[in-house]
């Protein structure tokens, strides 16, 4: 079965229409038959317009418009339930890539045995803050997880880290994360959304913020 039968890439996008260009094009010019989603969440800047440009010129784009920002987790968890396949890459609109080559082992990876997601590990406390010694989790900027592990774990979520619970439960249900380093091949500008409009958690986000701050 082909790569582009296997895979699709999810790119959530809310009003970054400079970033989302660069993002999928440079996606599209590695990997041309892998089919690309683009998840609009609820803009109102000239993103439908980039968006219907890259429709237009690259033939394996297609996009779902959300009315209203979702935010992020939720937006990625509907489109994992929109598409059918075995595997998605979650890719950031903040990135570039660089060459292609990492789909094909990432894939590979994939398939052995208990593996749920491949790509750049990090551990982090229970609040999603960087630990020492935490729960492993993937960078989701350019991750590749099996979809259908995923559906049968708690979705992604409204939180400054929203694959946590998810990425614990598939820990605890005896499923493992495989280290892949994707990051040679994709470049993260990173917080290229929340540098512009953070990440709309109100004060639980800050809450969390300082009880971690304070060792809680």
């Amino acid at each position: 079965m082909s790569l582009a039968a296997r895979v699709h890439v999810i790119v959530v996008n809310y009003q970054t229409p400079d970033l989302l260009d660069t993002a999928v094009r440079s996606f599209v010019e590695h990997y041309p038959d892998v089919p690309l989603l683009i998840v609009d969440n609820g803009s109102r800047d000239a993103s439908r317009d980039v968006i219907e440009t890259l429709h237009a010129d690259l033939a394996n784009v297609s996009s779902l418009q959300l009315e209203e920002n979702r935010y992020h987790g939720p937006a990625m968890d509907l489109a994992l339930r929109h598409v059918d396949v075995d595997y998605v890459f979650l890719l950031d609109s903040d990135t570039k890539t660089m060459r292609g080559g990492f789909l094909e082992e990432m894939l590979a990876r994939s398939e052995e045995p208990n593996v749920y997601g491949v790509g750049k590990i990090a551990e982090v406390n229970e609040r999603g803050f960087a630990a020492t010694r935490g729960i492993p989790v993937l960078v989701s900027a350019y991750m590749l997880i099996d979809r259908e592990r995923y559906l049968d774990l708690p979705p992604f979520i409204h939180h400054g880290l929203p694959a946590l619970q998810n990425f614990r439960a598939a820990a605890e249900a005896g499923y493992r994360l495989e280290p892949f380093p994707v990051d040679e091949y994709i470049e993260h500008f990173g917080r290229g959304t929340a540098e512009r409009y953070g990440y709309g958690l109100g004060w639980k986000g800050r809450l969390d913020y300082l009880l971690n701050k304070l060792g809680f």
